[in-house]
C-alpha cells in the first residue's frame, strides 16, 4: 500500500446527479435530465478529520471487491469489530485484511484462496489504523 494521506474535503465538488436508476437494458429517453447535485464526500466520508485514503497493492482481498490499485477510504473513528475490513500494522508491516476474533485471539484474514489467514501471535504488535468504509476502483 502507498502512504496514507489525510482526507481534505474543502471546498466541496458538486457534480450533476441523476436520481433515476441506470438499467442494464434499454434506457428511457425521459430520464436524461439532472434532478440534483451530488458531493461524493457527503456519501463516502462520515468523520472527515479521521478519514484518510490508501492505494492497494496486491491481490489478497479480491473476494471482498478490493483489487490491486484501488483506493481505500479508511475511517479511524470507527471502532473495529469482528468481520470488519481493516487497515492494520502487524509488527509494523501495513496490510488490509478482514479482522476476525476467536477465543480472544485476533486473525487477519485475506479474501483470496491464494493467501492464508494470519494469526496474531503472542508478542506480536497489532495496531488497527482504521476501518475500510469504501473502495474506489476503475472499471476495467
Amino acid at each position: 500500500m502507498t502512504a496514507a494521506r489525510p482526507a481534505r474535503h474543502t471546498p466541496r465538488l458538486r457534480q450533476p446527479f441523476f436520481l433515476t436508476r441506470v438499467e442494464a437494458g434499454f434506457p428511457s429517453p425521459a430520464s436524461d435530465y439532472v434532478e440534483t447535485e451530488l458531493d461524493l464526500a457527503e456519501h463516502l466520508i462520515e468523520h472527515e478529520a479521521a478519514t484518510y485514503y490508501l492505494r492497494v497493492s496486491g491481490t489478497s482481498m479480491t473476494r471482498a471487491g478490493i483489487h490491486d490499485g484501488d483506493i481505500l477510504v479508511v475511517d479511524r473513528a470507527v471502532e473495529p469489530a469482528d468481520g470488519d475490513v481493516v487497515v492494520a500494522a502487524l509488527d509494523a508491516e501495513l496490510t488490509v485484511k478482514r479482522l476476525r476474533t476467536r477465543d480472544g485471539r485476533a486473525f487477519l484474514v485475506p479474501e483470496s484462496q491464494h493467501h492464508d489467514p494470519i494469526p496474531v501471535r503472542d508478542g506480536q504488535e497489532l495496531v488497527v489504523w482504521g476501518v475500510v468504509q469504501h473502495v474506489v476502483h476503475e472499471v476495467s
